[in-house]
């Protein structure tokens, strides 16, 4: 199966796509060299396939290759950071304690 992660900034989100068929987004905001992630959302039908990781996975690398500073406002993506600590330096350090990172 092919997995697909794009950039959808006339809709402030990442998309991804699972063998062509929309699978789940993160929603975002961003303001100067800052990125909010606010919501992530994967279809029902397409859970338990690991979809929301490679999700997050591929707009925190987008945030980093930009040198934008990541706000985790959104709970599965301060929770991912929160795993993979090699991502942690993406939210500013005056504001990982908000975020309990």
């Amino acid at each position: 199966m092919a997995t697909d992660v794009t950039d959808n900034p006339e809709k402030s989100r990442y998309d991804i796509t699972d063998d062509g068929k929309p699978a789940g987004f993160a929603e975002y905001h961003r303001y100067e060299r800052e990125i909010a992630f606010i919501h992530t959302e994967i279809d029902p039908e397409f859970a338990g396939r690991g979809l929301a990781g490679t999700l997050a996975r591929a707009a925190l690398d987008d945030a980093r290759a930009q040198g934008l500073a990541v706000l985790p406002y959104c709970p599965f993506i301060r929770g991912w950071l929160g795993k993979h600590p090699d991502y942690v330096d993406l939210v500013p350090e005056a504001q990982r304690a908000r975020f309990g990172l």
